[in-house]
């Protein structure tokens, strides 16, 4: 994680537009101790990212910074060494599922094309003591059909409904925080209710694979999940993602791109040296998965597939190719459908702080033209997140993010509309695409918490 910098009375995080007041210790010195994401102690003297701010105690509370400290290597090491005892009522199952925006990280620093480094990971993950190792497309296809459905109901009750338009997307986890603890229900109400592809995998491990798979109670499952970004874990720890009667979380840990190649690094694995293993399937399905990607630039892909489907769904356009332009820079790009002169939808991408305070700024003037807004608190899109795209000075590795977006335009582009995989799950998981399973399963609700915060967090970013 970035190192901290702290002073007796402001400072400043890297995508603030704002300064905020910090929490200092008593004596007013500012010598607050934190721990990073790997279990070491952060030093002074650099500036404040928004992975440090998130994990800081101005914002989170002591119940949610216990929980956060158990996203660790250390935690998975000890559920490996329980295992290792032998004893029948503490062993676990463990499952690794990976975003595809940590493949294409493996993929550079091994040197190698994406599908290969993904079987060097798995072959690696497997030799700790991790039994399946998923890619987590399925999930992302689930999340980007409920997105679309979602998306159109709002759409069709735009006039009677003023919090229907327009609809942001929820796959962020610093994006939702933010809305949540500091915008409040001038956003919240406008939060695409999808559950996010870690989230979402995290019931099908832990509700599809381990009881209809593997006839597991989800307690004996413990899900890891390999994220390009730090606040994946907060998203992990949410209460939403509990289940409290079997004391089990959806998604059990969150480990950084970046942790899992330290690791590799700290136990000096020889890449060469391990061997070639196929990711699994969630159906079980034997043979090699084939990894894909969804369209879009560098993350899920939300705006364009829910453009395209919305363009055939409303107005009964094929839209095969989209034109992005610059609205401010290449963080902040409009997407514009029309037909003779008419503007029939108008979505945007916006990326990092600096522009979401844009648009919020624009909200609260009731300013914002845009139907659908994907919004991701990362400038550059999830490929850049801090947890695979960071140097050890704390700032972003451009290169390697360039490599990075290379080899993630280098997958195949797979719709969400015909896998098959997704259509079997459909029916044989969740009883049908509108049924109160597929609902519970797969929706969640975004609310305000500025009221219920008992220390409202001191930052503006």
């Amino acid at each position: 994680m970035s190192e901290v910098n702290l002073t007796k009375r402001k400072e400043k995080c890297e995508n603030c537009t704002k300064q905020c007041n910090k929490k200092n210790s008593d004596d007013g010195a500012g010598s607050l101790q934190e721990k990073d994401e790997i279990g070491g102690q952060v030093n002074e003297g650099s500036q404040l990212l928004l992975s440090a701010c998130l994990s800081c105690d101005g914002c989170l509370s002591d119940d949610e910074n216990v929980k956060i400290s158990q996203q660790s290597l250390e935690e998975v090491k000890h559920v490996l060494a329980l295992n290792k005892k032998c004893d029948a009522s503490k062993y676990k199952v463990l499952v690794a599922s990976i975003c595809p925006q940590s493949l294409p990280f493996f993929a550079v620093k091994f040197g190698m094309e994406v599908t290969e480094a993904a079987h060097k990971l798995c072959s690696f993950l497997k030799g700790l003591g991790v039994h399946y190792v998923f890619d987590t497309n399925l999930a992302s296809g689930f999340s980007i059909l409920e997105c679309q459905k979602e998306f159109i109901q709002r759409y069709r009750r735009k006039h009677h409904d003023s919090h229907a338009l327009p609809m942001f997307t929820s796959s962020c986890p610093g994006w939702i925080r933010y809305s949540e603890r500091v915008l409040g229900s001038l956003v919240t109400p406008h939060i695409c209710t999808a559950r996010s592809p870690q989230q979402i995998m995290g019931c099908l491990v832990k509700d599809f694979f381990c009881k209809q798979q593997q006839k597991l109670s989800p307690d004996k499952i413990y899900h890891i999940l390999v994220a390009p970004c730090f606040d994946k874990k907060l998203e992990a720890v949410r209460e939403d993602f509990y289940n409290s009667l079997l004391e089990a979380r959806d998604v059990d840990c969150v480990l950084t791109s970046g942790e899992i190649f330290g690791l590799m690094e700290q136990r000096r694995v020889s890449v060469d040296e391990l061997d070639s293993v196929p990711l699994d399937h969630v159906l079980g399905d034997s043979g090699d998965a084939v990894l894909m990607r969804h369209e879009g630039r560098v993350s899920e892909g939300f705006l364009e597939h829910v453009f395209k489907y919305a363009a055939k769904e409303l107005f009964g356009l094929d839209v095969h190719e989209i034109t992005y332009k610059n609205h401010r820079n290449r963080d902040f790009q409009e997407v514009t459908l029309e037909r003779d002169g008419e503007t029939l939808l108008q979505f945007a991408a916006v990326y990092g702080f600096r522009n979401i305070q844009t648009l919020v700024h624009r909200m609260r003037k009731g300013r914002v033209p845009y139907q659908l807004v994907e919004v991701l608190s990362c400038p550059g899109g999830c490929i850049s997140g801090r947890g695979q795209a960071e140097t050890m000075a704390g700032q972003l590795d451009k290169n390697l993010i360039q490599q990075m977006e290379e080899v993630y335009s280098s997958l195949p582009v797979h719709l969400p509309e015909v896998t098959p995989a997704l259509h079997t799950l459909y029916h044989d998981w969740l009883q049908g695409q509108d049924s109160p399973q597929a609902n519970m399963l797969l929706h969640t609700q975004y609310k305000s918490q500025i009221q219920s915060q008992t220390q409202p967090p001191h930052m503006q970013w």
